[in-house]
């Protein structure tokens, strides 16, 4: 995309014996199996037959895919030289991981268990052992029955792009929705059961479809929805961990715009949720979490007229890069105008650092600092977007007069496509990153610039953050179908600014790994302070986050883990940090209970 952006951003194999040999996860027997989710190698764990027997049910659709590392290690079945050469190419490409049945964006969330590099090592216990090809609802619901009735672990991958890991684990099943990509629009939607037809441009999409062809899709008829900033993202996880969008601050977020659901609960009935059946469901599915309450299939939402986009690449920045005082005096001032303007109809990303490394007109490379951003209007002016700014850069003019430069290059695009196919994200998959995040409302952006500057100082840490304007008036109004709203984080509807960071870990580096889960935990904190009473966006969060019931789902977790005990008693479904993950934890590559 830019020098700057730092966005945070298979082979048809079925064995005949219970695993391939050479890529036989380990297992730990200190817990009673009967205290444990079965893993091979133990009693309860299915039988040749019960496996052939599935993949008979499902036409051949069950995969025992090797890790996708594999390709790189001379000794491995799957070992070719010239495809890893095409897998360590593609590594950082969320298209890679996406069109892999197993494979994940990041790399720690397969602990590093087989990349494609020489000299790591490699074997399959980072990976699920099984993965259902699902391409329709009744392959979902038949993975379903079966890692209940062998008390397996379940995961539901649909493209991996998923920063908290919930997509993919060891010793389990894996259920994977990629491939249901299926596209119905309407113009007009009557949810099942219900005697009410919402007037309202809609589309029904399966579970594997990706934000590229949706917005695709619909921009044909005119239209769009709210939804993700990377190509890959697919429905699922996105709206029910809420879902943020550049439309966001007029129409609110993707959850909120959601109609009806087609559900496969973890007890294996194909149901559908909406305002008139499956209330608590439906309810509980807009904002609980993924890989939670149920498997989603499809989901229908609203659609509206594609807006044209008027769109500027901004800057205010230094080549005085050690005067850090005045630096991040400026990047407060400048993030606390972001209610007004967001209230004045913008929304974007910004990018800001002591220390950003950039490329001079003359080509040669030089360090700047300051901040840098991605802003949209709907529907708009070049002129308008231009009377935004201005009163801005003349402050920092004014207050720092002669040490920051103001860069400005507008551009106007006539759909939300032809924008979203030059900005989506490009950041690196392939790594080991961790991120953490924090909402901010209008008083944490404005109160006290002092203290303000000293929290986005500890927050960026001498490297790149950011600052989302991604919240705002469509978000505050929003009102979701149903009597009762939504699970989203009520924090969410006083929100302006979602912010941001990761932090890479060098690979094969526990040490690495342990020290960038603290950094984040440290930055994050700088945040938590200035604003104490928010919560985070759990979709873009640590996974780590201390006291993650509140800072996720708020008010709203005592309900949520009423339903999660009622739909799913016998914890099919467990992820982590997810509603209700109490009463298990992982030992080793095994999932127990907690005495």
């Amino acid at each position: 995309m830019y020098p700057w952006h730092s966005r945070l951003v298979c082979a048809l194999q079925l064995a005949s014996s219970v695993l391939a040999a050479s890529f036989a996860p380990r297992h730990d027997n200190s817990h009673p199996a009967t205290h444990c989710k079965a893993v091979p190698g133990t009693a309860g764990w299915p039988s040749p037959r019960d496996w052939t027997a599935l993949n008979e049910s499902l036409a051949g659709r069950l995969l025992q895919p090797p890790p996708p590392g594999a390709v790189c290690h001379p000794g491995k079945k799957s070992y070719n030289a010239a495809e890893c050469q095409a897998v360590r190419a593609a590594w950082s490409s969320y298209e890679f991981h996406a069109n892999n049945p197993i494979s994940v964006d990041w790399d720690q969330w397969a602990n590093e268990s087989c990349l494609p590099q020489e000299g790591a090592p490699c074997s399959g216990e980072g990976y699920p052992v099984f993965v259902i090809n699902a391409t329709e609802v009744r392959h979902v619901q038949l993975g379903v029955q079966f890692a209940r009735k062998h008390n397996i672990r379940l995961v539901i991958k649909s493209s991996g792009h998923d920063f908290l890991g919930r997509s993919n684990a060891p010793n389990s099943l894996s259920i994977w929705t990629h491939n249901m990509k299926w596209i119905e629009t309407h113009d007009s939607f009557r949810p099942s059961r219900c005697k009410v037809t919402i007037d309202h441009t809609a589309v029904t999409v399966g579970a594997g479809a990706h934000m590229w062809d949706i917005y695709s899709a619909l921009d044909a008829l005119n239209q769009t929805i709210v939804g993700g900033g990377g190509k890959t993202v697919s429905v699922g996880g996105y709206l029910t961990g809420a879902g943020h969008s550049l439309l966001s601050a007029r129409y609110g977020l993707a959850a909120d715009q959601v109609l009806e659901m087609e559900v496969v609960t973890p007890t294996g009935e194909i149901v559908t949720a909406n305002e008139c059946q499956n209330t608590d469901l439906f309810w509980a599915m807009r904002g609980g979490g993924g890989s939670t309450f149920g498997v989603i299939t499809s989901v229908t939402m609203k659609t509206f007229p594609t807006p044209e986009i008027e769109h500027v690449l901004m800057g205010v920045v230094t080549l005085d890069v050690a005067n850090t005082r005045a630096i991040f005096d400026m990047i407060a001032y400048v993030l606390s105008q972001f209610p007004s303007l967001g209230d004045q109809g913008l929304s974007g990303y910004a990018y800001f650092s002591p220390a950003i490394a950039t490329s001079s007109p003359d080509g040669s490379n030089v360090t700047v600092a300051g901040l840098f951003m991605v802003g949209i209007l709907q529907n708009s002016t070049p002129e308008a977007m231009r009377a935004l700014w201005d009163p801005v850069f003349a402050h920092v003019n004014a207050t720092w007069p002669g040490m920051f430069q103001a860069l400005y290059q507008p551009r106007s695009y006539p759909s939300f496509l032809a924008y979203f196919a030059e900005i989506y994200d490009r950041s690196p998959a392939g790594r080991s990153q961790y991120v953490g995040s924090r909402l901010l409302d209008r008083a944490a952006l404005t109160d006290d610039l002092a203290k303000s500057a000293a929290a986005w100082e500890r927050f960026s840490n001498a490297s790149v953050a950011s600052a989302f304007l991604v919240s705002g008036k469509g978000v505050f109004d929003a009102k979701p179908r149903g009597c009762d709203g939504n699970a989203v984080l009520p924090a969410w509807r006083k929100a302006y600014v979602h912010a941001t960071l990761g932090v890479v870990a060098p690979p094969l580096n526990p040490a690495g790994r342990a020290a960038a889960r603290k950094q984040v935990q440290e930055r994050v904190a700088a945040l938590r302070e200035l604003a104490p009473g928010m919560g985070a966006y759990m979709n873009e969060a640590a996974f780590d986050e201390p006291n993650y019931r509140h800072e996720f789902w708020g008010s709203n977790y005592e309900r949520l883990l009423r339903i999660k005990r009622a739909i799913d008693p016998d914890d099919v479904l467990w992820c982590t940090p997810c509603v209700g993950n109490e009463r298990w934890e992982q030992v080793g590559g095994r999932l127990c209970r907690v005495d």
